[in-house]
C-alpha cells in the first residue's frame, strides 16, 4: 500500500505540489462539523450534472454538487455518503467537499426518504418559487433512495481497481 502523506508532504520546495504523490486529502465539511478528513485513494461526487471521479493528481477544479452518493475509497474499501448538494475544491491533492449534510449512506432510511418524496410531490406549486421548492425537493428525496437502496445491506464493498 502506499505510503500516507499530509499536504505539506506534498508540497515540493518552493509550494509546488508534487503530483507524484499517490494519495488524495479529503475534507468534507457541513455547516455544522468537518463530517470527515481523512486520506483516500480515489473519491467519487454527484456533480449537478452528472458525476466526477478525482484521483490524485486531478487538475485543480470547483465544482457544483448535486445531491447523490459520494464514494471514498481507502485501500481495499469503499466507503459511502448522501451529499446534500454544496461545493467541491480540488487544489494540489487536496479535495474539500462543502456540502450541507453528508449522511454515511447505511444510515440514510428509504422508508423515511420514500416519504420524504411523497410529501414533496404534495407540496403546492402556484407559484415559480413553489415550484422550485418541490422540484428540489423532490431531486433530495430520489436521491436519497438511491443512495438508500444501492448501498442496502453492506456498509463497506471491496474496492475495484
Amino acid at each position: 500500500m502506499a505510503e500516507q502523506h499530509s499536504t505539506l508532504d506534498d508540497m515540493r520546495p518552493g509550494g509546488k505540489v508534487d503530483y507524484s504523490v499517490r494519495i488524495l486529502t479529503l475534507i468534507v465539511v457541513t455547516p455544522e462539523a468537518t463530517v470527515r478528513e481523512t486520506h483516500a485513494e480515489f473519491v467519487v461526487l454527484p456533480l449537478y450534472d452528472g458525476e466526477i471521479g478525482i484521483a490524485p493528481g486531478h487538475s485543480d477544479m470547483i465544482g457544483r454538487l448535486g445531491f447523490g452518493e459520494m464514494r471514498v475509497t481507502e485501500g481495499n474499501k469503499t466507503d459511502h455518503y448522501y451529499v446534500d448538494g454544496g461545493f467541491v475544491q480540488v487544489s494540489g491533492n487536496v479535495v474539500s467537499v462543502l456540502t450541507n449534510r453528508a449522511v454515511p449512506a447505511s444510515q440514510v432510511d428509504p422508508e423515511v426518504a420514500a416519504q420524504q418524496l411523497e410529501a414533496a410531490r404534495h407540496r403546492p406549486t402556484n407559484t415559480p418559487e413553489l415550484e422550485a421548492l418541490r422540484e428540489r425537493a423532490q431531486l433530495q428525496a430520489r436521491a436519497q433512495l438511491r443512495v438508500a437502496n444501492k448501498t442496502r445491506g453492506h456498509k463497506t464493498t471491496t474496492a475495484s481497481h
